[in-house]
């Protein structure tokens, strides 16, 4: 019997990273493998107009050319058989919070940081085996009682851990250690090192870094220089060094955002006010839930040509409310926006968040009158809504748009999936 102690450091810590294959498509083909396993498929935001963006596509879609984020027009033409699923966030949730209940029974010590990826610290799980052992047993687990691939990274650190995930895609499990760094890492351009997007890639191109090998050689001094505290950060990343934890402990989020792609153009204020009023509406919903307050609202558009901007507004007071965010959205497209130009994406992101019972909000006199009778119609309003459902009780600008109705189905509840859906591992949520 191997001694299992060897494979874990004396000091030091064993980290994986759990990354589940194109989720989407892959939940669709464990639900319907007769329909979809091992065909070309696409989750799209609009799928009876055929317009849209590909949310994500299966591996065998890939191998054609197509991606995420092309346009499904596009992805037709290259592959006119490609079957095109429409989007079920609820079904990927209970999807998502079954597989991290697998991951969790190795170990508490579990950090959700998207719906289709957790860490795993298992330094403390050598009860369950080495960590090759942990990490197979997890994606066995995974595909006999689910039906899905995931490919796991294993590594001292989180950093490393996620580089390796990626390093055998679907279905595989790599080992990554910082002794392996230099061979594996050091001669990829620096953009393929997680965290670094194209911006800091070109800015190190112009300062003559173009490899993994060359930013872990620069001159650390240099690096701050141009980039602030992220140069000590790259440096080390360059090295394979990450000190990040696993924290077990959902962290408050930082932004609450709905986006919603449109199945046609939206021209004009008029046009887009009844989806503004929904995604307003749902951000609400789920700034409440979590007991916060904003203090800032972001208005996302997105042409038809993919251009985005975001446009961001500071709030007098901190608000839960559906109606101050609704406003300030109509206003930032109003002052931002021409009218006669059209809009594909809209979304509507809450910023600046603190717990409520923390905030200190200051209300003048009129508002003083009004706000406990606001905050017990939102209450009465979301008790009846999570009882019967989305539609319960409506705004009359709620009805006026089919499409805006979709945002409150909770299948089809917008494109983003943020991290607040994460807030436990609960066998039980369905």
């Amino acid at each position: 019997m191997q001694n299992v102690d060897q494979y874990y450091p004396a000091s030091g810590r064993v980290i994986l990273h759990v990354d589940m294959n194109a989720f989407y498509c892959s939940v669709h083909e464990a639900e319907d493998p007769d329909q979809y396993k091992g065909k070309a498929t696409a989750v799209a935001g609009s799928v009876e107009l055929r317009r849209g963006i590909i949310v994500t596509c299966s591996y065998a879609a890939r191998r054609l050319g197509i991606s995420t984020g092309m346009q499904v027009q596009k992805a037709l033409r290259i592959c006119p058989s490609l079957l095109l699923i429409k989007p079920d966030f609820h079904l990927y949730r209970k999807y998502s919070n079954a597989f991290m209940q697998i991951a969790y029974s190795y170990t508490p010590l579990l950090e959700a940081v998207s719906i289709d990826e957790c860490y795993l610290d298992i330094t403390g799980s050598r009860q369950f085996g080495t960590p090759l052992e942990i990490a197979e047993g997890i994606q066995r687990r995974i595909m006999e009682e689910l039906g899905l691939p995931c490919s796991i990274g294993i590594a001292p650190n989180k950093l490393l851990a996620k580089i390796a995930s990626d390093l055998k895609k679907p279905n595989g499990i790599s080992i990554l250690r910082l002794r392996d760094v230099p061979d594996i890492l050091w001669d990829k351009p620096c953009n393929e090192m997680f965290g670094i997007g194209s911006k800091t890639a070109e800015k190190l191109r112009k300062l003559g870094i173009y490899s993994i090998g060359q930013l872990a050689a620069a001159d650390e001094r240099m690096l701050v220089e141009h980039f602030g505290v992220m140069g000590s950060w790259l440096k080390r990343a360059g090295n394979g060094i990450d000190h990040g934890v696993v924290n077990p402990e959902r962290e408050q989020s930082k932004s609450i955002g709905h986006t919603t792609t449109l199945p046609s153009d939206v021209v004009g204020l008029a046009e887009a006010r009844p989806v503004l009023l929904n995604l307003s509406d749902q951000v609400a919903r789920r700034l409440r839930k979590q007991g916060l307050v904003a203090s800032g609202v972001q208005l996302t558009i997105r042409t038809p040509d993919m251009k985005t901007i975001t446009r961001s507004r500071q709030l007098e007071t901190p608000t839960e409310s559906a109606e101050d965010i609704y406003k300030t959205a109509c206003d930032q497209f109003a002052r931002h926006w021409k009218g006669d130009k059209p809009v594909r994406l809209l979304g509507v992101t809450l910023q600046g968040l603190t717990a409520k019972e923390d905030s200190a909000i200051q209300l003048d006199l009129f508002n003083y009158e009004r706000q406990p009778k606001k905050e017990s119609l939102n209450k009465t309003m979301d008790m009846l809504r999570n009882k019967f459902g989305e539609n319960a009780v409506l705004t009359a600008g709620m009805l006026s748009d089919s499409h805006s109705a979709r945002l409150r189905n909770h299948k089809e509840r917008g494109t983003s999936l943020q991290k607040d859906n994460l807030h436990k591992v609960d066998p039980a949520e369905e």
